[in-house]
């Protein structure tokens, strides 16, 4: 009788996620409460959306930099310590060895059992340096392309997340109609995002996407009394 073939299902779209979470989160936010806290402050519409429009354009440059900027100094770092330990398996064998042990020994083998296994990997330096870059360091080698992709996902993210809070501005001829519009449309986007956000990270869904909506709302409800008071 043929058994059938087990397949696991592992999430491996964590980069991707994350950066979808950061510029989604951000571009939700930071656009509602500035167009909230415009609403307060000033009663034409068109005020708003050029406002706003700025806003997402210099939000989604200074978050895809970041993100560049981040994923080069993930790259950097990792490229730095694997030039570490390739110096190190050359002028310190015999220490980098016994760090090989001790790995395994941290699993629950035994010196006996791990040596012939430490021994093995010594005489092939590259799985060797690799190995200490994964199980010793806790290092995954970089996408190569992950910089670009990862300034473009974020800036992207915020782009749509921005848009969100500043089209009922943009159809709406009151700004109070717009206020109103904006507010339950985006709170519902950002409970919605959160739930999602939850499922796809591991969190308790609803506990995410209130988090999500108190955060949001809060910054929002700030903006729009800090307006009030100014004005």
């Amino acid at each position: 009788m043929a058994q059938a073939q087990h397949l696991e299902k592992h999430f491996t779209a964590g980069n991707f996620v994350r950066d979808i979470v950061i510029g989604m989160s951000d571009g939700l936010t930071v656009p509602f409460a500035l167009a909230a806290g415009l609403s307060g402050a000033v009663q034409q519409t068109r005020l708003i959306v050029i406002g706003g429009l700025a806003e997402i354009a210099a939000g989604s440059i200074a978050m895809g930099l970041g993100g560049y900027l981040a994923a080069r100094s993930d790259a950097e770092h990792y490229e730095q310590e694997r030039l570490r330990e390739q110096r190190e398996i050359k002028e310190i064998p015999e220490e980098e060895m016994a760090e090989v042990g001790r790995v395994f020994q941290a699993y629950g083998l035994t010196q006996q059992e791990s040596t012939p296994v430490v021994e093995a990997l010594s005489r092939r330096p590259d799985a060797w340096v690799d190995f200490m870059m994964r199980f010793e360091l806790g290092l995954e080698e970089p996408d190569p392309r992950r910089a670009l992709t990862s300034a473009a996902t974020i800036a992207g993210a915020y782009i749509a997340g921005g848009f969100i809070p500043l089209t009922p501005y943009m159809v709406l001829s009151t700004v109070n109609r717009g206020l109103l519009v904006s507010a339950a449309v985006t709170l519902a986007a950002l409970a919605i995002f959160g739930y999602i956000k939850g499922r796809y990270t591991g969190a308790r869904p609803l506990r995410s996407a209130l988090q999500t909506l108190v955060i949001g709302g809060v910054a929002a409800a700030a903006a729009f009394m800090l307006a009030r008071i100014i004005s």
